[in-house]
């Protein structure tokens, strides 16, 4: 079984959840700002569930890594804005960068990984 693939499966369900939580639950409970800040996460969120199947297919050595740094993302970036939308606390903040990190080496991972296959 593929691990990664299992994990793109569950990420693309809830962040499909999440944005759907999002239109029809805090539409009237949320601020805009707020509603605004929770469907980024969940965009974001999607995205990078797809990223980690693309990964998760290529099955290489780095594509590995690429998957668990997108996953990483996820937690750290949409993640803490979720809670930031829902919480307003604001010390959250500091992770979302983090993520935004996290996503960006999973990308340079996953684009070694295509320049090996390519070769």
């Amino acid at each position: 079984m593929n691990l990664w693939l299992v994990a793109a499966a569950v990420n693309g369900f809830l962040a499909v959840a999440c944005g759907a939580f999002a239109a029809h639950g805090l539409a009237d409970h949320l601020e805009p700002h707020a509603l605004q800040i929770f469907e980024t996460a969940a965009r974001y969120h999607m995205y990078h569930a797809l990223a980690i199947g693309l990964a998760a297919l290529t099955q290489r050595g780095m594509a590995q890594w690429a998957a668990g740094l997108f996953l990483a993302g996820i937690v750290l970036f949409s993640g803490s804005l979720y809670l930031l939308a829902l919480t307003a606390w604001h010390p959250l903040a500091f992770l979302t960068p983090i993520g935004g990190v996290a996503f960006l080496c999973g990308w340079a991972a996953l684009a070694v990984a295509a320049a090996k296959v390519a070769r």
